[in-house]
């Protein structure tokens, strides 16, 4: 059986949902780290800070679930 890395790496090429999914959640990631270099959060940043991170997860979760299809697909072929 593949490992994830394998997995993550061959979605990537292969489906654009997961690409897409991928790229944004990279996104986020870049727009929180922004946020944690001020030295003072605002309250919007605060409330931004929030809704990214609840996006964030939602791809993760997103990604895990075609990451679970995929795998399980490949092992009961």
């Amino acid at each position: 059986m593949p490992n994830l890395d394998a997995l993550k790496e061959e979605l990537l090429q292969s489906s654009e949902e997961f690409q897409r999914l991928h790229s944004e959640h990279q996104d986020c990631e870049r727009r929180l780290q922004a946020i944690h270099q001020k030295t003072f959060l605002s309250q919007e940043d605060e409330v931004q800070e929030k809704r990214i991170k609840i996006h964030k997860l939602k791809l993760k979760d997103r990604m895990e679930e075609l990451l679970r299809a995929f795998r399980d697909s490949h092992v009961s072929a």
